[in-house]
């Protein structure tokens, strides 16, 4: 699940278990991001604020495209899993399987396709941006702001994958629900947890163990 002792939630106190239940309280189940910042719960507050603060100004879609692409460029399983099932809600299970595979039968439109592209490049290496990426985008139809926008939203992304993956941290076992191909075209780099591993909690002797304590209520 990850490469350094977390806090177990049994243990949990303070900040902690406050962000436990939070996380658990609205996934209905304790995801392994949580306990991967166990350690210092002040960073997981203090990121959750900045990335409030960047989808205020973006719509789902575009938010949900933009992540997508960054996590793939990244190879962040995590993330890709998460935003794909993201996606999946907005737009189904055939238009997202074929966003994931590049299919030109997306409904993707143009700029669109421009714009997770560029997020793409933000990702793997911001330094390679140079003034005509930044002109295709203008070209069609962006404004600076959301230019803005989308290099926040890559960017901050790199920030998650990378804290995640440097922790050996492996996607919840809950995304093996998902459909086994767009399952599998998602997983883009570490294995997802498996299930004996990481039960939902509502299911599990660590849901009695955490309702004994205030957590579940």
């Amino acid at each position: 699940m990850s490469f350094i002792q977390t806090v177990a939630p049994e243990q949990a106190s303070g900040e902690v278990l406050a962000m436990y239940q939070r996380q658990q309280a609205h996934f209905g189940y304790l995801p392994n991001y949580a306990r991967a910042f166990s350690h210092r719960p002040d960073v997981m507050a203090s990121w959750a604020t900045l990335l409030a603060t960047i989808r205020r100004h973006v719509d789902p879609r575009r938010f949900e495209l933009v992540t997508l692409a960054a996590a793939q460029a990244l190879g962040n399983s995590y993330c890709a899993l998460a935003h794909g099932r993201a996606l999946e809600g907005l737009l189904g299970t055939d238009d997202t399987r074929a966003i994931v595979a590049g299919d030109e039968r997306s409904t993707l439109t143009e700029a669109e396709r421009a714009m997770m592209e560029f997020a793409r490049l933000v990702a793997r290496d911001a330094s390679r941006v140079c003034q005509g990426d930044v002109d295709r985008l203008l070209a069609l139809g962006f404004a600076d702001e959301e230019i803005f926008d989308i290099v926040t939203v890559a960017a901050a992304r790199a920030f998650f994958t990378k804290v995640l993956d440097g922790l050996g941290t492996e996607a919840d076992a809950v995304f093996r629900e998902m459909a086994p191909e767009l399952r599998e075209a998602l997983t883009v780099g570490r294995a997802i947890a498996a299930a004996e591993s990481d039960r939902r909690l509502r299911n599990s002797h660590e849901a009695t163990r955490l309702t004994t304590r205030g957590m579940i209520r």
